[in-house]
């Protein structure tokens, strides 16, 4: 498959002598679903801002759609990538929810006809209305402004930085479907840092372990959630369906959702 980001033994820091990221090699393929995960500090919102060249490797080599971050303009990448920022209210910047779906379109200069064409599929889409003043509305309400403002310019790569903090569980379970089926059904390839094992687990398919500014481990999502020496290193905890199948016999062994757990009791294996 195609190479959507990879990274060839990369090393970031804030500040001289003090690196976050240390010597760090990976791919992402085009179509792929990926979670980032880690405790606080292992450098996971930093490589998400090195995907897209919001920030710079200080060593080693980053490339989106083929492209080296190092030398490519910024607003040549984000004609490729978009991003949703943990906190709606940093990225919104218009006083109307119209004028912000414009915004990325005006930037890139779309004709006219096609910004307003995007605008009212997407005030369809995201259940908005043009007129609304972004900072009156509720928290999900702008995350949903600003997600659509990402996406209306179909990036090939669509960043989400913990994307379902502080919603609540009707606002995540209609943000994250609706990336799913992007993912899916258009091919946009996601990439997700999430502390949410729950949400990891229900809609990522590869899942990077990291700590430290390194990469643990990378695996289907399935295999990571059961390999409790692995996320322990990370001090993660797994999802909590797979964690307690890990308790049972070997005919928990495939559980790893709550319909899978009740398939294997309705099967005749009570508790």
């Amino acid at each position: 498959m195609a190479e959507m980001v990879k990274f060839d033994h990369v090393a970031f820091g804030y500040a001289p002598g003090a690196e976050t990221i240390r010597d760090l090699s990976f791919t992402i393929e085009k179509g792929d679903f990926v979670a980032l995960i880690g405790a606080n500090g292992a450098g996971k919102s930093t490589i998400s801002r090195l995907c897209n060249g919001l920030l710079r490797p200080t060593a080693g080599r980053v490339t989106l759609c083929g492209q080296d971050t190092l030398t490519t303009p910024t607003s040549r990448l984000a004609r490729s990538v978009g991003f949703l920022f943990q906190n709606p209210d940093r990225q919104i910047c218009e006083n109307t929810v119209r004028d912000e779906i414009a915004f990325s379109m005006k930037a890139q200069g779309w004709p006219q006809a096609k910004i307003e064409e995007r605008i009212a599929s997407a005030l369809d889409t995201f259940h908005l209305q043009g007129d609304w003043f972004p900072f009156e509305r509720s928290r999900g309400e702008r995350q949903r402004i600003a997600l659509a403002g990402v996406l209306v310019c179909e990036p090939e790569l669509l960043i989400l930085d913990e994307p379902t903090t502080g919603l609540d569980y009707l606002e995540c379970i209609g943000i994250m479907d609706y990336v799913k089926t992007l993912n899916e059904e258009k091919g946009v390839t996601v990439l997700m840092v999430s502390h949410d094992m729950e949400l990891v687990q229900s809609y990522a398919r590869r899942v990077f372990v990291l700590n430290d500014g390194r990469l643990l481990g990378d695996g289907p999502v399935n295999t990571i959630m059961k390999n409790t020496a692995l996320l322990g290193q990370a001090r993660v905890l797994p999802a909590q369906i797979p964690a307690l199948a890990l308790c049972f016999d070997e005919r928990f062994a495939d559980v790893y959702t709550v319909d899978d757990m009740e398939a294997v009791l309705k099967g005749g294996h009570p508790l």
